[in-house]
């Protein structure tokens, strides 16, 4: 028989933050720091609303771009939280998570050949995507010493005459790094000058903890430049009602739309009622969430100072990006043996890119009971590492 696959997506890595979690799942006792994903249950307002269009009998397809009402309450929403200002008709697309507007809007401006800027570490899905449309992936390696922020002359050194679209990842997954309207400002400069565009994932612009989270998008001459990717699964504890949102130029947007109609159809209409919900009367779930996840921060950073684990202070998302150099093992070394060892999941920073090397994602979605435990349990597995160290 001839192979009944493409070459294209056999040379893919699937992710590697899944393969630690097949095994925690099948081990007992063990604590998962490894998932990105809320432990806190959906708003019952939101989950209600739900429910609602449900008893309602509202189990038909909405149009291709989404409700009219949600786009609607999410044109209001981006104003007034991020001054950014969308056609509710034109400039939004309803998406089945980020994850599927990321895919699409690689799809509808790459042609083959493109080159695409991501900086790393970052999500795992950037690189496979623009792989699958036919773009040429090309890492920045982000740096510790610059608190994982990109900087212009990192930009300026990997633009080619072949470079289409710059991947801004921002509040980072899995450094929890931000940038500010002055480190956007720089980038932008660069953006308009060497005539490109940007893909602006702000999945995690609600949990920013150092002022509000600005994005590239607001900044003059980067609307008709930028592709905005939001969605309900950080900001409203909504991972599992898939829903996310694209904004910009209508021009991108309607082929954008044109590939949705084909692939999707419409996103989840229970999940677009609910949104509905969210974006009108969410604003106080948000904020407490957010603090939640601040006192975690907090604690891991302050756990972290006293084991006398390197680690550089995260202001957003809900990660923190310890380093392990000193212990002269490899990142997945290291996490095989803590899983191993004490029972504790944690992802290798290579999962994020080959400059992950020497660091750990460890998510702070969890209860502060949960950290508690599987920080003592971290602490017990550095010491007995020192102690190694020592003897050899």
């Amino acid at each position: 028989m001839r192979d009944p696959l493409s070459k294209k997506i056999k040379n893919i890595e699937p992710s590697g933050i899944r393969k630690f979690f097949d095994i925690v799942s099948e081990m007992k006792d063990a604590i998962s720091l490894g998932v990105g994903e809320p432990d806190f249950d959906t708003p019952w307002h939101i989950r209600e609303e739900g429910i609602y269009s449900l008893e309602r009998g509202r189990t038909f397809y909405t149009s291709n771009a989404g409700l009219k009402e949600l786009k609607q309450e999410i044109s209001y929403y981006l104003k007034r939280r991020f001054d950014l200002e969308y056609d509710a008709n034109h400039e939004i697309i309803m998406t089945v998570g980020g994850s599927e507007a990321i895919d699409a809007a690689f799809r509808a401006m790459l042609d083959a050949g493109d080159e695409v800027l991501i900086p790393q570490p970052s999500y795992v899905s950037y690189e496979p995507c623009a792989i699958l449309a036919d773009g040429v992936p090309v890492t920045i390696r982000l740096r510790e010493e610059d608190q994982f922020k990109l900087t212009k002359d990192q930009l300026l050194e990997a633009i080619t005459d072949k470079t289409k679209i710059l991947v801004l990842p921002f509040p980072n997954n899995p450094t929890g790094a931000i940038m500010t309207k002055e480190d956007l400002q720089e980038i932008a400069d660069v953006v308009i000058e060497k005539d490109l565009y940007v893909l602006s994932d702000e999945i995690y612009s609600e949990l920013t903890y150092s002022g509000r989270h600005v994005s590239i998008a607001s900044l003059p001459g980067m609307k008709e430049r930028t592709i905005v990717i939001n969605g309900f699964s950080k900001s409203y504890a909504m991972t599992g009602w898939r829903l996310g949102y694209a904004c910009g130029p209508r021009v991108i947007l309607d082929q954008m739309l044109k590939i949705h109609q084909f692939a999707i159809m419409c996103a989840p209409t229970t999940s677009q009622y609910a949104a509905v919900e969210a974006m009108r009367n969410g604003d106080d779930d948000v904020e407490q969430m957010r603090n939640a996840y601040n006192q975690r921060r907090n604690f891991l950073m302050k756990a972290f100072r006293e084991m006398g684990l390197q680690c550089f202070e995260p202001f957003g998302a809900f990660y923190v990006f310890p380093s392990i150099k000193e212990f002269g093992m490899t990142s997945e070394e290291f996490a095989n043996r803590l899983l191993r060892e004490e029972k504790v999941a944690v992802v290798p920073g290579t999962a994020f890119g080959e400059c992950g090397e020497g660091f750990l994602r460890i998510s702070y979605a969890y209860s502060i009971d949960s950290l508690k435990e599987a920080l003592g349990r971290l602490q017990s597995f550095i010491e007995r590492l020192r102690k190694e160290k020592e003897t050899c």
